[in-house]
């Protein structure tokens, strides 16, 4: 069976909440992001994913992802890895949408990036790179990662150019599967936050 990759975005923090741009800055999970990561571990303990025995698991070392990770029950089996820090805002780190676009109309980050940061063909290659590392043995991985990379390894994964992240909504401890459809990369699940429901 080809490898897939299982993609966990970290919990709840009060910039994700506010929708602020979140990239370098160690930002904590709020209580309802570490209730999150706890009810995403059980998801992820039982049932079909039964502990994910034999996956490889990786993390970005940035706090959110790192305590999501913890709370899940994999932080002893988990590495860290750099590659999948999110995004480097640069000049656009902790602004919202809204407040780029009041001096920059019609700003999108997938199409225009951002000033004094990561460009997007060096988040599009990072992206690469996770994709190469998962695609590289013949077993399943799991990462906890970030909204923006994740949703480039999303696009990566499936050929596209990093613009396609997007029109792929990732919302705070959710689960998407990256695997494959015919003998073609495709999306198997996507911003999955059942867990989460009452």
């Amino acid at each position: 069976m080809a490898p897939r990759i299982l993609l966990a975005r970290h919990g709840q923090t009060e910039w994700s909440l506010l929708g602020r741009h979140t990239g370098r800055t160690d930002i904590p999970l709020l209580a309802e992001g570490r209730r999150g990561a706890e009810l995403l571990g059980k998801r992820l303990h039982q049932g079909r994913w039964a502990g994910l025995e034999g996956y490889e698991i990786r993390t970005s070392p940035l706090v959110r992802a790192r305590e999501t990770c913890d709370l899940a029950g994999f932080g002893g089996r988990a590495e860290e890895w750099d590659t999948l820090m999110e995004w480097d805002y640069g000049a656009y780190e902790g602004l919202t949408p809204a407040e780029i676009r009041a001096s920059r109309p019609g700003w999108l980050i997938w199409r225009d990036g951002v000033p004094e940061g990561e460009t997007l063909a060096q988040v599009s290659a990072r992206a690469d790179e996770v994709v190469e590392w998962a695609r590289s043995a013949d077993r399943d991985v799991l990462v906890f990662a970030h909204g923006h990379i994740l949703r480039t390894i999303a696009a990566r994964w499936l050929g596209e150019d990093i613009a396609f992240g997007a029109r792929v909504r990732l919302d705070p401890t959710s689960l998407s599967v990256l695997g494959w459809a015919y003998g073609m990369p495709a999306l198997e699940r996507w911003n999955d936050t059942g867990h989460l429901e009452p």
